[in-house]
């Protein structure tokens, strides 16, 4: 049988990139469901092309008109949060693409859990935000996680296709590209555009997790999101600046071995290696060409350029609340960027300040998560807004 997978953000990279690997391996997938924020014309093409049994808009009125133009073409619309929660965890759906940007996707992405399914994880914010909580649900329900981040699929297949550390692992290696930015003079980083800050050499993203690229959040994210997923201290991970992006991430063992995944930088291949776990199938992504690639540079990370990833790393040693706390103000601050109400070297400032407002508190469930959430983001609004 076909497996039936619903692409939560399937108008963002992650979800079209998705997509494109179902539709080369048209034998082994069916399109589940599909859905998207606020983009309904874009959604529209998504359906008309793969059929659907169910599609999500976020706004009700977007939904409805929707519906109304596709007739009857098969695919039921459904609206709001709360659709996003049954859709990921219908029990007619075999495989989830958790690929909603940001705390919106942590409720989809736990249900999902929750319910026992084979859980494709691009959301990295999901375990930043719940950690425990979510490998707890993953625990009880027999959930396959599998990461979709390229970051940590790389690791993922650096472990022989598997979450499982053991005894013999030294530490674990992220790479970074560094983003648009890692060569631009530091007093001129106060002037940099949302467009300059968006324009990563290597990855085709969104604007927020671009914007995360040149500040380097994202690999601080990444590191707490690795913690939880391979159940290492943040001590044992480690980011390496690799200008390139062919390398996307390493394991070194005790004996000294060094094992990495390497590829072209192509999200593709990270989907399909997590669609079809534990097989290979075609992604699309171009081959490596070894006599012509550029040398495999690497270097350390300079703090004074990138402290949101000092930031990241100090959340993750202060626990649960710190790290909702930190992601909440990073996208409030990023947000407030992409508007142009901030400037780049803000961000950072808009989430220290934010981390010594908010008091941290135990988190005993998605409640307390997302009510904490709320508080960080409201803080960082009255930070941003000076």
């Amino acid at each position: 049988m076909r497996a039936r997978v619903a692409v939560m953000g399937a108008t963002g990279s992650i979800g079209t990139s998705t997509l494109d690997v179902i539709a080369r391996n048209p034998e082994r997938f069916d399109v589940f469901a599909l859905t998207a924020n606020t983009n309904a014309d874009a959604l529209e093409a998504l359906i008309r092309t793969h059929r659907p049994r169910y599609a999500v808009l976020t706004e009700a009125s977007a939904a409805a008109g929707l519906s109304a133009k596709l007739g009857h073409c098969g695919t039921e619309m459904l609206s709001g949060p709360e659709a996003l929660v049954e859709v990921a965890a219908h029990p007619d759906c075999d495989a989830v693409m958790a690929g909603i940007v940001g705390g919106a996707g942590l409720e989809s992405s736990f249900a999902a859990a929750a319910a026992g399914k084979r859980l494709l994880l691009a959301n990295k914010e999901a375990l930043v935000m719940s950690g425990s909580l979510f490998m707890q649900a993953v625990g009880r329900s027999g959930a396959t996680l599998l990461p979709v981040d390229s970051e940590h699929n790389a690791i993922f297949q650096s472990l022989g296709n598997s979450r499982q550390t053991g005894t013999g692992v030294r530490r674990l290696l992220l790479t970074g590209s560094g983003g648009p930015l890692l060569r631009t003079p530091l007093e001129a980083l106060a002037r940099v555009t949302p467009d300059e800050a968006c324009a990563h050499p290597n990855w085709d993203m969104g604007r927020k997790i671009s914007v995360d690229s040149a500040t380097m959040m994202n690999k601080g994210l990444e590191v707490i999101e690795a913690c939880w997923l391979f159940g290492v201290s943040v001590d044992a991970v480690e980011v390496v600046i690799h200008p390139s992006s062919m390398v996307h991430s390493m394991v070194e063992y005790v004996d000294g071995s060094v094992v990495a995944q390497m590829g072209s930088p192509d999200m593709r291949t990270p989907i399909a290696n997590a669609l079809a776990w534990p097989e290979r199938i075609e992604s699309g992504a171009r081959a490596l060409d070894f006599a012509g690639m550029t040398p495999l540079e690497f270097e350390p990370v300079d703090l004074a350029r990138f402290p949101c990833l000092r930031l990241a790393m100090d959340a993750a040693r202060s626990g649960q609340a710190a790290a909702i706390i930190l992601n909440a103000a990073n996208e409030v601050a990023v947000e407030r960027f992409l508007d142009e109400l901030i400037g780049f070297t803000q961000i950072e400032e808009v989430i220290a300040e934010t981390l010594g407002r908010v008091p941290t508190r135990a988190i005993g469930s998605i409640g307390d998560v997302l009510e904490l959430d709320g508080e960080a983001r409201h803080a960082a609004r009255g930070v941003a807004a000076g």
